[in-house]
């Protein structure tokens, strides 16, 4: 049996949950449109319990298959490939607001699958898929302790817009997604112009409402075809393990808790627990070794938990606002465009922004059309930045998801095109980690940016807030390290510059966040943040006045339509000849009527640059000109004022003095000076030495 229910106008568009039809076999399936945007969300779950891994085992699948939009894949394979970027954030958007939700200790793996199978080119449906996502579970067999919903906001004009348009977001100051529950929040997403912590709030309270009907719809929809909730096995810490180590390691818990330096805390716990699993394995010959680990560490995390909440003690000893030591460097590598050094206690950036053409650019395909970035930021973590020995493959979706929002960061700070012609790269290698290395990407970047001689706006910079909650009682930290984003209950991103936040991702571990939380934490990334700001610009607090000599040089002149032809000339010989004789590259739009111009030497940029103004405007009598002698005659000498334009300097008109042979005061190939004298009614231009003073 079929079901179907729908919020008839969710903003501007019919909202529509549909199951009962597709994909029954899976745990739990829906259909969920907005407008003409439909998506299928699936999950599975697996019939035996795996391993305990210490984190539930999901696995998040987003696709956006091509005859969505009515095309065929492009390329020779001609079907879709890996998941692009896009797919990837799509997932972890889904993923980030669902884990918190599932029972502890729940071992069974967990698949979500969402495919976007019809796009109306208007609605993204990404945040239709957390819906969707939400409704499967909540109508499936699969335990799962909340129903959450979510949508996007946008700003035109000081209007907040709910679930704006492709098009709305080109235009809008804000793209922010939110997804709560009925009460609280428990996922933010979102890039912004320099924002106020109370706008935010405004945003969350006028997205809140709206999130309501959605859930309000999943349950209606749960009381007519939810399936009973299965009992699924559940890992527990073995209770007698937990008790013996509770009487054991508290005083060695204690010392571990002073430990700054992450490598000596982590040897401190492998000899403790080692040492703890001897001791114990002479009393039982039967122990685990997991046993034991799982024991501490569940240990370790109530002691981290009750020191920060009874005693405002951090580990290392920091307290609850304290920023950890910053250090800043630019102009680190002598042949990269840009680059600095961000170190925040032991997390490290190295960010190198490249400078590039128009040709740079990257394309993409996307639902909403095909498009282009002039600006990318991609985040990298190799493995020794925590002592570790992996391969190095592709990027991960961490990697990736990092990468995305150090980039959205500094998105409002970059110039555009028609003041900064330049395709933008920068890359963050992370060469130490423990605790926001994306924020401390955005750090490195916007250094990186200045060094680089890119005029942004404003210098940017991020920061990671914590916390750890018990029932009502909860404490906010500022700058979380590793141990405190693995024990701790949020992690909270923020950056932005000292007027206003340009991004922010919130991911939690517990039931949801009040809004007095929130507001308390924009309030101390708000304080830090301008903290960093201070230390970053003693490193440097503007962009430099000229770019780096080893990037290329760009200049883009605005040229009628009409005269685009002439700078093209026939079969494009004109621009052929300009390309070679200058050594540049030239680049025409002939829609927005704008010739780019690059070079590696000003000189030769202002030469090529020179000639192009020359083709693309009338000449008239009395203008000087370097010309260039293509061919001599009895009667003169014919010359090349520009590639396709030419011109005579009559044999009276070569020097004062009598010219009985005009090879003795000119020769082929030579390059000199001439004023216009004439121009006649076809257009033929006669020019002069002579009169060059005159």
């Amino acid at each position: 049996m079929s079901f179907s229910f729908s919020i008839p106008n969710l903003g501007r568009s019919p909202f529509t949950f549909s199951t009962g039809e597709w994909a029954k076999q899976a745990n739990g399936s829906v259909v969920a449109s907005y407008g003409d945007t439909v998506v299928l969300a699936t999950v599975c779950i697996s019939g035996e319990p795996q391993a305990h891994s210490g984190f539930v085992p999901l696995v998040v699948e987003y696709q956006e298959k091509t005859y969505a939009m009515g095309k065929i894949p492009g390329g020779f394979i001609k079907r879709e490939g890996r998941p692009k970027d896009t797919e990837i954030l799509s997932a972890r958007l889904i993923d980030r607001p669902i884990r918190p939700f599932f029972p502890k200790g729940l071992s069974n793996e967990i698949q979500i699958i969402v495919m976007v199978l019809s796009s109306d080119a208007k609605n993204d449906p990404d945040v239709l898929a957390i819906n969707a996502a939400s409704c499967a579970l909540c109508l499936s067999d699969i335990p799962c302790d909340a129903i959450i919903g979510a949508v996007r906001i946008g700003k035109i004009k000081d209007q907040f817009i709910l679930n704006p348009t492709y098009e709305e977001r080109e235009k809008s100051s804000v793209d922010f997604v939110v997804a709560a529950t009925e009460e609280k929040i428990v996922m933010l997403e979102g890039n912004f112009n320099e924002a106020k912590e109370d706008e935010i709030i405004q945003m969350i309270n006028f997205a809140h409402p709206y999130i309501r009907q959605i859930i309000t719809l999943q349950k209606d929809l749960q009381g007519k075809a939810g399936k009973k909730k299965k009992n699924f096995p559940l890992f527990k810490i073995n209770e007698q393990i937990y008790a013996i180590l509770k009487e054991r390691v508290y005083s060695q818990l204690e010392q571990i808790y002073g430990i700054t330096k992450k490598e000596e805390r982590e040897e401190k716990v492998k000899e403790v627990l080692n040492n703890l699993y001897q001791e114990l394995l002479k009393d039982n010959a039967s122990i685990v070794y997991e046993d034991v680990s799982y024991a501490f560490f569940a240990l370790e995390d109530e002691f981290m938990r009750k020191k920060i909440l009874q005693e405002e003690k951090r580990p290392g000893g920091r307290a609850l606002n304290e920023i950890r030591q910053i250090d800043c460097k630019v102009r680190v590598l002598p042949r990269t465009h840009g680059s600095a050094i961000f170190t925040r206690g032991q997390t490290q950036s190295l960010a190198v922004t490249t400078l590039g053409t128009s040709a740079d650019e990257q394309l993409i395909e996307a639902l909403e059309g095909e498009k282009s970035k002039h600006f990318m930021l991609h985040y990298s973590f190799p493995p020794f930045s925590v002592g570790e020995i992996k391969p190095l493959k592709g990027p991960s979706r961490r990697e990736i998801g990092h990468g995305a929002l150090a980039e959205k960061s500094l998105l409002y700070v970059i110039p555009p095109k028609d003041i900064f012609p330049y395709t933008i790269r920068i890359v963050s290698e992370i060469l130490e980690s423990n605790g926001s290395s994306s924020m401390a990407t955005v750090c490195a970047s916007s250094l990186s940016l200045m060094d680089a001689g890119v005029p942004i706006k404003s210098p940017v910079a991020g920061i990671a807030i914590g916390l750890v909650k018990d029932v009502d009682r909860y404490k906010i930290l500022t700058d979380i390290a590793g141990i405190e984003d693995h024990y701790g209950d949020m992690d909270f991103k923020v950056s932005g510059t000292r007027n206003g936040i340009t991004a922010l991702q919130l991911d939690i571990k517990t039931d949801g966040l009040t809004y007095q939380i929130i507001t308390e934490a924009l309030m101390c990334a708000k304080e830090a943040r301008l903290f960093i700001l201070d230390k970053m610009e003693e490193a440097i607090s503007q962009p430099r006045s000229s770019i780096s000599p080893y990037a290329p040089k760009i200049k883009t002149l605005k040229i009628d339509l009409d005269k685009i032809g002439n700078v093209i000339g026939p079969g494009g010989k004109t621009i052929r000849q300009l390309i070679r004789d200058n050594n540049v590259s030239i680049d025409i739009d002939d829609l927005e009527g704008t010739v780019s111009v690059v070079a590696y030497n000003q000189e030769d940029l202002e030469r090529a640059t020179a000639q192009i103004v020359g083709l693309t405007r009338d000449i008239q009598v009395g203008d000087i000109y370097d010309v260039k002698i293509t061919k001599l005659t009895n009667f003169g000498a014919f010359c090349e004022i520009f590639p396709s334009k030419t011109g005579l300097i009559h044999i009276s008109e070569i020097s004062d003095k009598f010219v009985r042979d005009i090879r003795d005061f000119l020769n082929e190939g030579d390059i000199v000076k001439a004023k216009v004298i004439s121009i006649d009614h076809q257009g033929k231009i006669t020019l002069s030495i002579k009169q060059l003073n005159t």
